[in-house]
């Protein structure tokens, strides 16, 4: 039995705001697990130091399962955001110390690697298509191979994912900051900046659009109809996924891929969207969706039902989580994209990794365990500061999915 003989939650600012859980045990391994929950990152860091640490001191380091099964179901109140990424954060912490212990990456204990590398997409947007054509060719002259594409809307101050900052952060002030929509003036541009898209780069690119939940599914079947000339890879999030029978309608009505996922916890969100086939790309994280024991569950379903994996990847998961998500990425048959954003130098500084981008492709690396640790001297120079995600009003005032 090896024992888990101390469990620090370590929570830093380097640029933005990360949760890290760290443990050791009596032989003097260590685990880093991320349980960062973006503009809520406090609740999780309370339930895991009030609630998780105090029963993991002294349990076998051994038992992964076991120790995901307690804490899912000895909770009793089960799922949500804020349990599951606490849970996410024990889990992943322990598969590291397992790949620590047989001195073994993580991806040779799911199996080994089912590819040589991991296609990732990166993030282009513009104030305006002419400034976002600019950064699409940036993109591809980087050897990226999937490119999403967000654009300024005329009319509209502000639209999610556009950003002239080198590193996006949407928590962008510690009370909520709002925005104005006008779903009118967002579907009658889009199509058109896909249109000149194309026409500049031709149908090589792999094509990304982030929707943010922001439609109603009729209107969602009418994007992806009127996205259909181009050839998208995915259209992300079309509608808020708590009605999953939207999404039977928008099937009836386009051919146009749709991914969705990010803001889910466990299976059971995602159980109805994958066994009906009304997905393509399921995009839950190692932190969101209860760690790699649980989201392995998740993407074993996916496989069974011709749906592929597209897991979230912005800076708001630290790079544990990206070790984490890489070392299964390699590992499943069904892998399909990873999105990836770099981080700051501040923040790759804190957590140190043995992941890396090359042509394209984000290479896991060979380290036992994640290949990743937090600085602790380091992260303790970075304090928590609070930040919020926007939130998003129509034209008439009435509150709208940001």
């Amino acid at each position: 039995m090896t024992k888990i003989v101390d469990a620090r939650v370590i929570v830093t600012c380097p640029g933005r705001n990360f949760v890290t859980l760290k443990l050791v045990t009596d032989d003097g391994l260590t685990g880093v697990g991320d349980a960062t929950l973006n503009g809520r990152e406090l609740a999780v860091a309370s339930y895991l130091t009030e609630h998780v640490v105090p029963t993991l001191l002294g349990r076998d380091a051994t038992r992964i399962e076991d120790t995901w099964q307690y804490l899912y179901k000895g909770a009793y109140w089960r799922r949500g955001p804020v349990t599951m990424s606490a849970i996410a954060a024990v889990d992943t912490a322990l598969w590291d110390i397992a790949g620590k212990r047989a001195g073994l990456p993580v991806h040779q204990l799911l199996g080994g690697r089912s590819r040589d590398g991991v296609t990732v997409y990166g993030h282009a947007n513009g104030a305006d298509a002419d400034e976002l054509l600019t950064e699409v060719g940036r993109f591809l002259d980087e050897g990226y191979r999937a490119v999403r594409v967000q654009c300024g809307v005329p009319g509209l101050e502000k639209v999610y994912g556009v950003s002239s900052a080198a590193i996006y952060e949407p928590a962008d002030a510690a009370v909520p900051s709002e925005s104005v929509w006008s779903t009118e003036a967002y579907l009658d541009h889009v199509p058109e900046v896909f249109r000149r898209i194309r026409a500049e780069f031709g149908p090589g690119p792999k094509l990304l659009h982030d929707v943010h939940h922001r439609l109603t599914p009729i209107e969602a079947a009418r994007l992806g109809k009127s996205l259909e000339p181009y050839a998208l890879t995915w259209m992300e999030d079309p509608v808020p996924a708590e009605l999953q029978e939207g999404f039977r309608l928008i099937r009836q009505h386009t051919t146009t891929p749709v991914a969705v996922g990010e803001v889910f916890n466990t299976i059971w969100d995602c159980e109805q969207l994958i066994r009906e086939q009304l997905i393509d790309y399921v995009r839950a994280t190692v932190v969101h969706a209860g760690g790699i024991t649980h989201l392995r569950r998740i993407f074993d379903l996916a496989a069974l039902h011709h749906v592929r994996s597209g897991s979230h990847g912005a800076t708001d998961l630290s790079p544990v989580c990206m070790s984490a998500a890489l070392q299964l990425d390699i590992s499943i048959p069904n892998f399909g994209l990873q999105e990836y954003m770099p981080h700051s130098a501040e923040t790759d500084a804190v957590f140190p990794h043995a992941y890396h981008y090359e042509g394209g492709y984000l290479h896991p690396g060979n380290e036992p365990g994640l290949g990743v640790d937090i600085d602790e001297e380091l992260a303790a120079k970075y304090p928590y500061r609070p930040a919020s995600l926007p939130v998003n009003r129509l034209q008439d005032g009435t509150l709208h999915s940001w």
